[in-house]
């Protein structure tokens, strides 16, 4: 999935207001220092590609409540979708990662959001 979220960064270079989230599923083990070698391992540009951690409890109802993905039980098994929000904080799609066109399909809906009036 970070390999896959690697080529959507690349392909979203020359749009500096579209910002790549990734969140931990271990808050336990994946600390700060840890998220912030794993964002260098994927070549994660700062301020653009964030890695994200947080309480077991703020995850579970940002991922329950906010993405609509279920729950966060720090077993390292992780939703296999991506999830697009727009600027109002809307989910405007989901991406199955182990779908061969979901790379294709989120950028092509990026590009219709940005093209959308404020």
């Amino acid at each position: 999935m970070s390999a896959q979220m690697r080529g959507v960064q690349s392909a979203v270079a020359n749009m500096p207001d579209v910002k790549l989230v990734s969140f931990t599923v271990d808050p336990q083990h994946d600390t700060p220092q840890a998220l912030a070698a794993y964002a260098t391992r994927y070549h994660a540009t700062p301020g653009r590609w964030f890695f994200l951690t947080g309480s077991q409890a703020a995850l579970e109802q940002l991922c329950r409540n906010g993405f609509k993905l279920g729950d966060v039980d720090g077993s390292l098994v992780h939703s296999t979708r991506f999830v697009l929000i727009d600027r109002h904080s809307r989910i405007r799609g989901f991406y199955t990662t182990s779908d061969d066109s979901a790379a294709s399909r989120l950028l092509h809906d990026i590009r219709t959001l940005r093209a959308e009036k404020a």
